[in-house]
């Protein structure tokens, strides 16, 4: 039997289907490689015959190809996303910006939003390295451990706050990971304070970061931050060295 698919109950206009697909589109980008039906169905928590459908429409489409067993996405797809950033006006002034700013600091930058309670990257400039993050546009991070996550989760209020961290497997994902809920509300309180977020090997051993609130009218609508390797910058020249120019850059956005 199918895993329910969120939004669906009780709603007559609902596109099961629809859902469907997208759910089984949205799985190649977790996992980055060929897939079987088989792998899809555990992902997606759907039944097998029910992703076979999904992925045939999908390569009849044009959207996917098979071989064999596995199928894979095709170019066609980035249609669908670049739909979004040709219509995003955030996204669209962001690039320039964040392009400004990585030849400015020589490191990588990105801008992120809550979706669906994670951070999704609308844009990034990257830097190039030998050694480099594997992060991207529509790259998905957790909220509670990156930094444009705490920095986005600051800016709401405690009750949605208090409602995200019980819906959230708080997994610590480096020795360093914060997974207290009553230490995580001080941090994020502490974030909202200072106007910046600061994370230190919490996401990832060997990576820190720091982030700053975009301002809308309604409040926090994105964050903006710079991502550097730990063997380059320590942790107390994150501040000093990156926060004026995430500070403009920021301003310039909201």
């Amino acid at each position: 039997m199918d895993k329910p698919v969120p939004g669906s109950s009780g709603d007559p206009d609902y596109m099961m289907s629809l859902a469907r697909g997208l759910a089984v589109l949205r799985c190649f980008a977790d996992e980055r490689r060929p897939m079987t039906i088989a792998q899809a169905s555990r992902l997606t928590g759907l039944s097998r015959p029910a992703v076979k459908r999904c992925l045939y429409t999908l390569v009849r489409l044009g959207y996917a190809a098979q071989d064999g067993t596995h199928y894979t996405l095709r170019p066609k797809t980035l249609a669908l996303g670049y739909a979004y950033l040709s219509s995003s006006t955030l996204a669209t002034r962001a690039q320039p910006l964040l392009d400004r700013l990585r030849d400015e600091l020589h490191e990588s930058c990105s801008l992120g939003v809550i979706e669906e309670g994670e951070v999704y990257y609308v844009a990034r400039a990257e830097v190039s390295r030998i050694m480099s993050i594997a992060l991207r546009v529509g790259s998905r991070l957790p909220l509670y451990c990156s930094s444009m996550g705490r920095v986005l989760l600051a800016g709401q209020s405690r009750e949605d706050r208090d409602a995200y961290l019980r819906r959230t497997d708080l997994k610590a994902l480096t020795a360093k990971t914060e997974t207290d809920p009553s230490r995580l509300h001080a941090i994020f309180d502490k974030v909202r304070e200072e106007g910046h977020a600061v994370v230190d090997e919490e996401l990832e051993l060997g990576l820190r970061s720091i982030a700053v609130p975009v301002m809308g009218p309604a409040g926090v609508m994105a964050a903006v931050n710079v991502g550097v390797q730990a063997s380059r910058v320590s942790a107390a020249g994150l501040r000093p060295r990156f926060l004026p120019a995430l500070r403009r850059i920021a301003a310039e956005l909201g």
